[in-house]
C-alpha cells in the first residue's frame, strides 16, 4: 500500500511524530500501526551484510546471518574499477533486499588522512575524487536493488581515538577541498536514500547539530533529499540536531528524546514545521523501501561469491616484482607456503563491519587444488596469531623454505591491530612476522610476500624480497583470488589508492595527531596523502596510483582538448607493449602552475581503464571536470578557476607520469577584491584599480608613479601597506580620493563597508 504522506501527517499526534523520528529499538525504526506505518530495519554494512539474529536487540557482533563478505572499501577502492562496484552493491543490494532490510548502513567515504585510523579499511582512499566516484558506483548499484545506502560519516571522520567527542578543527578550504568533495559527489550522482552523521564535533559543534553541514551545505547546496540519521548514540542534544537538519535519531532512547521534542514543540521552542520536515524524509523512505520489502527475493550465493573472488583479484596490488610471479610449478617443485594466514585468512575488519560469511576460501587450500599434478605444496604456519614468540614454529618455516624452490609468505596485522573505536600505534607489522621473514629470505632468495591488512604498513624489507603483493582485506574469496593472481590465471591490476609511506614520521598529519584536550587541529591542511609527499618531494615507498602487471604499457599521442563548459577532454594512446593480456589504469593529474594560492603540485583529476591483448593499442579519453581546475577561495566563498597555465598529465600512478602537456586556461569572472585594506602592489595589479589609482597619484605617461612611491627603494617598503594608511600619510592620496577609488571598483555596499 502506498504511503499517502500528506494524509498521515495531518493524522499523526506530535507524540506519534516525535517517536518516527527515532528508533523501536536498536536497529528498526518507529511503527505507528493505527495509520498503517511500518517500522523497518536499518543495519551495519557496509561490505555486507550484518543482520544480528532476530533475538539480539543490543550491538552482538558474532552473531548475524550468513551473507557475502566482499573486499572491504580499501580493497574495492585498489580496483579502481567503476564497473565492478556497481556490481558489488548491486549484490550487497540484492543480499539487504532479501534479509527484508531496509538500508545498508555504508558506504563510508571518509578521507584516510592518517594510515593510523583504525577505521582506515572501511573508507576508500585518500583522495576525494577517487573515493566519490567508486562510491557513487557502490550506492547506485545497491538503490537499483530497492534498498537504502547511507552513506557515512558526515563529516570529517578521519580518527577514532576519543570519536565520540573530539573536534576536529579544519578550517574552511581545506574542508571543502578534501573532507567533503567525496559526500558531494555521491549525493549528486547517486542521491543516497539516508546519510549518517558522525559522532565527532566539526569546529566545536557536534556533527549531529551541525546547521552549516546538514541544511546548508548538504541541503540547500547540493540539492539533498534523503533522509539524514545520527550515527548509533551521537544525538546529543535532540532538539537541537533536530533544528540542524538531523531527521532520525538512533537507536530508540527509551522514549526520553521524544518528550523532549515534544515539550519543544509545546513551549514554543521548536516549530512543529521542522519536526514535520523530518517526520515526512522518514516516511518518504518507507515509500522508497516498501516495494523491495513487500518482494525479499532470494539471490545466487555462489554467484555472489564469484563476484568477491573477481573483485579480491581485482583489488590486489603487485607492488614489486623481480620476475618470480607469476610462479610456473612444474610436477617435482616444491612449493612452501608460510604463515598462518595462508590457512586462517585475514579477510575483513573488526567492529560493526564484522560479516559472517556464507564460505570462506584459504589460499593453502586454494593453492593445492590449483597447482600442476605432482607439485608438492608444504605449508608451515611460520608464526602464532597471538603474536607470542614461537621458536619452533619458526625453525619448521626455515627448514620448509630451505627445501623449497619458491615460498609464499603470508604476513599481516592481526584484528586487534585495526578496528573501530581504537587507532593504531604504528606502521609495522608485528615482530614475530618480521623476524619470519628476515629468517625464510636468508635461505631462499625465491621470496614472494602476500600481506593481509586494512591499511597501509611500513615496508623497510621491500628490496630483500623478490615480490610483494597487497591483498588488503579481500573478503571471502580472497584465498581463491591469492591463488588465480600468484600462478598467473588473473593478471594484477590493482593500483594503490593511498600512498605507502617509508616511515611514520612521513606521513602529513604526524605532528597533529590525534590531538589534545579534546581537538585535533587538520594543520597539514589541503596537503594530504600523496598531495603531502609532492609538496615537501618526499620519498615513498609506493606511490598514489601504483600497480605493477604481469604485462607492460606504453602511453603516446596526448592531446588535452579544451571545451565550451571549461572541461578538459584528455585523450591518450595506450599500447599494451607485454606477453599477456592486461588491465591498466590510465591516470589523469592536473596542476596549476600560475596558481595565487598555495595549491598541491598536481591533483588527480580523473581516470579510466582500458582492458588490452598482447600488442593491441587503443585510445583511451577522460573527461576532466572544471571543477578539476579549481581551488575553493575562503574570500569569495566559492569554487574559482584561476586564468594562467595548468599542467595536465597523464601516467600509471602520479610518480609515473609518462606523458605531460602545459595549456593557458581562461579563469572564472571574478568581481573585484579591492578593499581599504588591500596593499599598494595589490591595488596596482588589478586591471581596474591599478589605473584608477595611478590616475589619482597623477602617474606619467608609461604608468611610472610619483614621489616616494616611485623611489624603487622606498617602494620596497611602502608595496605591501594598505591603501588605508598610504591615505593616513598623505602621499598622493586622500581619504576622499580613497572612498571615491572603492565606489568605482566595488558595489555599492561594498563600498560604504569598506570606506
Amino acid at each position: 500500500m502506498t504511503l499517502d504522506i500528506p494524509a498521515l501527517l495531518e493524522q499523526l499526534t506530535l507524540e506519534e511524530k516525535a517517536a518516527l523520528t527515532s528508533g523501536s529499538d536498536f536497529w528498526h525504526t518507529t511503527a505507528v500501526d493505527r495509520l498503517g506505518i511500518p517500522a523497518v530495519m536499518l543495519t551495519d554494512g557496509p561490505h555486507g551484510l550484518r543482520k544480528q539474529a532476530a533475538d539480539s536487540e543490543q550491538l552482538a557482533l558474532g552473531d548475524s546471518v550468513a551473507a557475502t563478505c566482499f573486499p572491504t572499501a580499501a580493497a574495492l577502492a585498489s580496483t579502481w574499477d567503476r564497473g565492478l562496484l556497481r556490481r558489488v552493491g548491486e549484490a550487497l543490494g540484492d543480499e539487504t533486499r532479501s534479509e527484508r532490510v531496509a538500508v545498508l548502513l555504508g558506504p563510508g567515504v571518509n578521507i584516510k588522512r592518517s594510515p593510523l585510523c583504525g577505521r582506515n579499511f572501511e573508507y576508500f582512499s585518500e583522495d576525494p575524487l577517487l573515493a566519490g566516484v567508486l562510491a557513487s558506483e557502490l550506492v547506485a548499484g545497491m538503490q537499483s536493488r530497492g534498498v537504502g545506502a547511507s552513506l557515512k560519516h558526515f563529516a570529517a571522520n578521519n580518527q577514532e581515538t576519543d570519536r565520540m567527542r573530539v573536534s576536529a578543527e579544519v578550517d574552511e578550504r581545506t574542508l571543502r577541498e578534501l573532507y567533503l568533495p567525496a559526500f558531494e559527489r555521491v549525493v549528486r550522482t547517486a542521491a543516497p536514500w539516508t546519510i549518517m552523521c558522525a559522532y565527532n564535533r566539526v569546529n566545536g559543534v557536534y556533527a549531529s547539530q551541525h546547521r552549516e553541514l546538514l541544511t546548508g551545505i548538504l541541503r540547500e547546496e547540493w540539492g539533498y533529499d534523503g533522509l539524514v540519521m545520527s550515527d548509533w548514540g551521537a544525538v546529543v542534544d535532540r532538539v537541537a540536531a533536530l533544528a540542524a537538519g538531523l531527521d532520525l535519531e538512533m537507536p530508540a532512547s527509551g522514549g526520553e528524546t521524544d518528550a523532549e521534542l515534544v515539550a519543544a514543540v509545546r513551549s514554543g521552542a521548536l516549530d512543529e514545521a521542522v519536526l514535520d520536515v523530518a517526520v515526512t524524509r522518514v516516511l518518504t523512505l518507507l515509500e522508497r523501501t516498501r516495494a523491495a520489502l513487500e518482494d525479499p527475493r532470494s539471490y545466487d550465493a555462489d554467484a555472489h561469491h564469484a563476484i568477491a573472488r573477481e573483485a579480491a583479484a581485482a583489488g590486489s596490488v603487485l607492488l614489486a616484482n623481480d620476475g618470480l610471479l607469476p610462479l610456473r610449478p612444474a610436477a617435482g617443485d616444491a612449493l612452501a607456503v608460510i604463515g598462518e594466514f595462508a590457512r586462517t585468512p585475514r579477510y575483513q575488519g573488526a567492529g560493526s563491519s564484522l560479516v559472517h560469511p556464507t564460505r570462506l576460501d584459504d589460499a593453502l587450500t586454494a593453492l593445492r587444488d590449483a597447482v600442476p599434478s605432482g607439485v608438492d605444496v608444504r605449508f608451515a604456519a611460520g608464526f602464532r596469531l597471538d603474536g607470542a614468540d614461537d621458536d619452533a614454529l619458526l625453525a619448521e618455516a626455515v627448514d620448509t623454505a630451505r627445501e623449497a624452490s619458491s615460498v609464499l609468505l603470508f604476513l599481516g596485522l592481526p584484528p586487534r591491530e585495526e578496528t573501530e573505536g581504537l587507532d593504531r600505534e604504528h606502521l609495522d607489522l608485528p615482530a614475530v612476522q618480521v623476524r619470519l621473514l628476515e629468517a625464510v629470505v636468508s635461505v631462499n632468495p625465491r621470496v614472494a610476500v602476500v600481506l593481509s591488512h586494512g591499511a597501509v604498513v611500513t615496508l623497510p624489507w621491500r628490496d630483500r624480497v623478490a615480490a610483494v603483493l597487497e591483498c588488503w582485506l579481500g573478503g571471502q574469496a580472497v584465498g581463491s583470488a591469492v591463488a588465480d593472481l600468484v600462478l598467473g590465471r588473473v593478471n594484477p591490476s590493482g593500483r594503490l589508492a593511498e600512498t605507502v609511506p617509508l616511515r611514520l614520521e612521513d606521513t602529513p598529519a604526524f605532528t597533529n595527531w590525534p590531538g589534545e584536550e579534546g581537538r585535533v587541529h587538520y594543520g597539514e591542511r589541503v596537503l594530504v596523502g600523496y598531495r603531502h609527499y609532492d609538496a615537501v618531494d618526499r620519498e615513498v615507498a609506493f606511490p598514489f596510483g601504483h600497480g605493477l602487471s604481469y604485462t607492460t604499457f606504453d602511453y603516446s599521442d596526448l592531446l588535452v582538448r579544451p571545451e565550451a563548459d571549461g572541461s578538459l577532454t584528455v585523450a591518450v594512446t595506450v599500447t599494451n607493449t607485454g606477453p599477456v593480456a592486461g588491465r591498466e589504469v590510465v591516470q589523469v593529474y592536473v596542476g596549476d602552475v600560475d596558481a595565487s594560492v598555495a595549491r598541491p603540485r598536481r591533483e588527480l583529476a580523473g581516470f579510466a581503464t582500458v582492458t588490452l591483448e598482447p600488442g593491441e593499442a587503443q585510445p583511451v579519453t577522460v573527461a576532466v571536470e572544471r571543477r578539476a581546475l579549481a581551488f575553493w577561495s575562503v574570500r569569495e566563498h566559492r569554487w574559482v578557476v584561476e586564468s594562467g597555465r595548468f599542467e595536465v598529465a597523464v601516467g600509471a600512478s602520479s610518480r609515473d607520469l609518462r606523458l605531460a602537456v602545459e595549456l593557458e586556461v581562461e579563469g572564472d569572472a571574478r568581481p573585484a577584491p579591492l578593499t581599504a585594506d588591500s596593499v599598494v602592489a595589490e591595488w596596482l595589479a588589478d586591471p581596474v584599480g591599478g589605473p584608477l589609482l595611478r590616475g589619482v597619484l597623477g602617474a606619467g605617461p608609461d604608468g611610472e608613479l610619483p614621489g616616494q612611491l616611485g623611489d624603487p627603494d622606498v617602494y620596497v617598503m611602502l608595496r605591501a601597506v594598505p591603501l588605508r594608511t598610504i591615505a593616513g600619510f598623505g602621499m598622493g592620496v586622500t581619504r576622499d580620493d580613497l572612498a571615491h577609488l572603492l565606489t568605482q571598483v566595488q558595489t555599492p555596499a561594498m563600498a560604504i563597508m569598506h570606506a
